[in-house]
């Protein structure tokens, strides 16, 4: 008689890779040495905003976590005097 074998997963093996190439991201502000970043540059601004009005999250930017803190600050000041829209519909 032959009996059936079963085949159980391996728990031991690390998960595969998502796709990501491992690169890191560089912070454009710290790149271009800017310490401060202002509200009413306005192009600058609306690349870390999605096309509904919201603020790209650091992870997808790039941002060090100091200049991520200061761009959404930036964002909701110009948001706030009218510079920016809270949502593009």
């Amino acid at each position: 008689m032959k009996e059936k074998i079963r085949k159980t997963p391996n728990r031991n093996k690390r998960r595969k890779d998502s796709g990501s190439s491992g690169r890191k991201r560089i912070c454009r502000f710290c790149a271009d040495k800017m310490e401060n970043i202002d509200y009413k540059d306005i192009k600058r601004l609306e690349f870390f905003m999605r096309d509904r009005g919201k603020i790209v999250s650091s992870r997808l930017s790039g941002n060090c976590a100091k200049h991520q803190r200061r761009l959404v600050t930036a964002i909701k000041r110009a948001r706030f005097l009218a510079l920016l829209p809270y949502s593009r519909a």
